[in-house]
């Protein structure tokens, strides 16, 4: 890889396209896991595609997941009730950081940022998953976005 960088991690991940393969291997390997298929009992292969537009959004893509999957709001009342113990949530960053080495670049400075990235987003949605189904989460602020010096 060149010395020049692209601006945004979704241009370096390849845009939703590598947003959609990512997602694709990640969720090929949880659905298969003992540990966390149990949390995704209700999976539907709709869940690729907005985790996508929501990885997108936060890497510097377009406000999509803002614009027509209900935002930061949506993404955290969809961990309520889950209580997703550290255990999960470990295995969880096991199984990302094999989808990122399958199917990221191979650009550590890149690998790096997006799973630090996973792990502070894992952190929030184990602690949010202890709420009640229907809990007042308040108002979290706009769609966090995540750049090569981290939070943005």
């Amino acid at each position: 890889m060149t010395s020049e960088r692209p601006e945004t991690l979704y241009e370096a991940v390849g845009g939703i396209d590598g947003l959609r393969r990512l997602s694709d291997a990640f969720y090929d390997a949880v659905l298969a896991d003992p540990l966390l298929a149990p949390v995704f009992a209700d999976f539907s292969r709709t869940h690729i595609e907005h985790v996508a537009v929501w990885l997108g959004e936060v890497f510097g893509g377009p406000a999509a997941f803002t614009a027509d999957l209900g935002g930061h709001q949506a993404l955290l009342r969809a961990h309520l009730g889950l209580a997703i113990t550290e255990e999960q949530r470990g295995r969880w960053m096991e199984l990302m950081a094999g989808a990122v080495h399958k199917e990221l670049p191979d650009d550590e400075l890149l690998r790096r940022c997006v799973m630090e990235y996973f792990d502070w987003g894992t952190r929030i949605a184990r602690d949010v998953s202890a709420g009640e189904v229907g809990e007042d989460l308040g108002e979290p602020g706009p769609t966090p976005r995540w750049g090569w010096d981290g939070q943005a």
